[in-house]
């Protein structure tokens, strides 16, 4: 036989040996006894703190801390507050720290905010067939054990509910704002910010050591609200494995696309003081976009003390060219409460 026909037939027997080599002694059939199946027997209401969350803001890149809350009313609707802000300057409000460093104008900085209130009205509420995969975990699994195998999985037919959900709200945020970089997108110059007499705003500024640019910075606030849909899944199902742990998927995820409108758009006037004469230039010229949207998903689960997650991505009202951001939250812990305590009594 031509010894290059060996070379094929050699790596086919070799792959065959290894197929068999790696076969799992512990792939076999499991049993299983459910405990529950109720997506309906969800908690009412989910307390979130989060620790930390991060935003890639074209306006400002901010991270800090936040507070959140969702309350459902049966299955009619379900609504959430929620509020974050940065930890400080330093960690981490971008362009507020930027400004005190090197500003040259008087205004005072704002800290980073933001307030969300919102209701999400349930047009379709609906359980359906489904299946979900479990991991299948021992306790011998523990350490180096768990993290070296690959986990077998079983498929296990399950309810899920979906709600089909009309959502509206308001939102409120103020910031920071690097008014020389909106400027130069939008192809102006300080000159274009003028006083009551008509003057524009210097473009630079200089001392006995020479001539430097006059760095810009304001704030902007933002008042509107928000118009929408959402797609929710919500499984809560436990079962009984012969021979492995106990088996649950009780997680609620939501997917969700918006349109924003912030009526109410404002940027301060530029305070500047020069050779002792203050002077306010109005910020009129610069262009804002009042207009913008957004896609988000988020999960947490049916438990008295969990976590959860959400991330968004968008085009939000602000200093036009200074919309685009991408948020991403952790909420650890969450708390969930059926805010039911009451129980029956019986007279002896």
């Amino acid at each position: 036989m031509n010894r290059y026909l060996l070379i094929p037939v050699a790596i086919l027997l070799g792959t065959g040996v290894l197929f068999a080599q790696g076969e799992r002694k512990d792939m076999t059939a499991v049993t299983y006894e459910e405990i529950y199946d109720e997506p309906y027997s969800v908690n009412k209401l989910f307390v979130h703190f989060q620790p930390l969350y991060g935003e890639v803001f074209a306006t400002n890149v901010n991270a800090g801390f936040g507070l959140e809350a969702t309350y459902y009313m049966q299955d009619k609707a379900h609504f959430k507050a929620m509020f974050r802000k940065t930890y400080s300057a330093e960690f981490y409000d971008f362009t507020r720290d930027l400004a005190m460093k090197t500003s040259d104008v008087d205004n005072r900085f704002e800290v980073f905010n933001y307030f969300e209130l919102g209701a999400t009205y349930h047009f379709r509420d609906f359980e359906q067939s489904s299946k979900t995969k479990m991991f299948l975990y021992k306790k011998s699994y523990k350490g180096n054990t768990w993290a070296a195998r690959v986990p077998l999985n079983a498929e296990i037919p399950c309810k899920v509910r979906k709600i089909y959900g009309g959502r509206i709200g308001g939102i409120f945020w103020d910031s920071s704002i690097d008014l020389s970089r909106a400027l130069e997108k939008q192809g102006l110059t300080n000159e274009d910010l003028k006083d009551f007499e008509g003057n524009g705003l210097p473009s630079t500024w200089s001392d006995v050591n020479g001539v430097y640019d006059l760095d810009v910075f304001s704030n902007i606030s933002s008042m509107g609200g928000y118009v929408g849909g959402s797609i929710t899944w919500i499984r809560n199902v436990a079962v009984n494995f012969d021979k492995f742990e106990e088996g649950i998927d009780d997680l609620i995820l939501t997917v969700y696309a918006d349109i924003l409108l912030a009526p109410a758009l404002e940027i301060d006037n530029v305070v500047y003081t020069n050779a002792g004469n203050t002077r306010i230039y109005d910020v009129d010229p610069v262009k804002v976009q009042k207009f913008g949207g957004r896609i988000g998903v988020e999960g947490k689960f049916n438990r008295t003390l969990s976590w959860a997650y959400a991330g968004e991505v968008g085009y939000r009202p602000s200093v036009k060219g200074g919309g685009f951001f991408a948020l991403l939250k952790i909420s650890l812990p969450v708390f969930g409460t059926q805010l039911n305590y009451k129980v029956e009594s019986f007279g002896k």
